[in-house]
């Protein structure tokens, strides 16, 4: 092992089994413990504060760099003795060192999203030089750009149209589950007056705070939890987040918008839209949804209160 890389313990587990096995490795003196799908199972839609698992997890500790085999194999057994357990079944395997910051710099590079917006990470330039740019680099909270549900609203926002080129011109912009900020922050560029950035994570708060100080709008933006809105009024609610707190909210939203009002809801499967619509058509007239990669975009205009 080189003596900058990094060794990993790696071993089976179940929804079972996974606390005491997370606690083994660290009292073994892992840095870090990650969950891996050992079987590809899909998980995509866990209820708000819900922690779903795998049936079959893959554990692998992180442990400090350049620490020898040897010293490892014992921290792992004494960890195994102090617990009362057998030890587990394991193997060690080595993460080879890297420079991680230019690793994602490699991958991420600028997208557009309809004729002037662009999505850019900091160490890149868009090909447009007059675009609207929005600033964003990978972070904990979710929401770049890459994934089909994003991209799709961010396709939305940066559309133009013969008969209205700054269709967010003055308009009050709920952004619903608002992640890293990104559609807030695209929104707030595209001349939205003000936005509403709401989320039930608090880490998702600070992103979206920190991204939107960095992107030079966050005066634009209303930063909160979602129980503090209380408006009638908004030209806009965009929701990018899953199927079922969506099933939930349509009398929320139709309270929350105008007249007229558009409602983008996204982060749904393209056979999820039919049951959504019912659920919304009492108050929204719903267009025919469009999808990219499976996932579906929704698109509908507040009815006549």
């Amino acid at each position: 092992m080189s003596t900058a890389d990094w060794p990993e313990v790696a071993l089976s587990a179940t929804p079972e089994t996974v606390d005491e096995l997370e606690a083994w490795l660290f009292t073994a003196g892992a840095v870090s413990v990650t969950y891996q799908d050992k079987d590809d199972q899909p998980i995509l839609e866990p209820a708000p504060g819900e922690l779903r698992l795998w049936d079959n997890i893959t554990l692998v500790g992180l442990f400090a760099q350049a620490q020898d085999t040897d010293s490892l194999i014992t921290a792992l057994h004494l960890s195994a003795q102090a617990s009362s357990m057998p030890v587990p079944e394991y193997t060690i395997r080595v993460l080879a060192d890297a420079v991680w910051e230019r690793a994602w710099m490699e991958d991420y590079r600028p997208m557009q999203f309809g004729p002037k917006l662009w999505v850019c990470p900091s160490h890149r330039e868009p090909p447009d030089a007059d675009a609207v740019i929005v600033r964003l680099d990978p972070g904990l909270a979710f929401g770049t750009g890459t994934h089909p549900t994003t991209a799709q609203c961010l396709n939305w926002l940066g559309r133009e149209t013969q008969t209205n080129r700054a269709p967010l011109n003055d308009a009050v912009v709920v952004d619903y589950g608002c992640g890293s900020g990104v559609l807030a922050i695209a929104a707030a560029k595209l001349g939205a007056k003000s936005v509403l950035a709401v989320d039930i994570d608090d880490q998702a708060l600070m992103a979206t705070r920190q991204n939107a100080a960095d992107n030079g709008v966050l005066d634009k933006l209303q930063i909160s939890h979602p129980d503090t809105l209380n408006l009638t009024d908004a030209d806009v609610i965009i929701a990018n987040i899953l199927f079922e707190p969506l099933t939930t909210l349509s009398e929320r939203f139709a309270g929350m918008l105008g007249t007229g009002g558009i409602l983008l809801m996204s982060g749904i499967l393209e056979d999820q839209v039919a049951e959504l619509g019912m659920r919304y058509n009492k108050w929204f007239d719903i267009e025919p949804a469009t999808a990219s990669n499976g996932w579906a975009l929704i698109t509908a205009s507040r009815l006549p209160k």
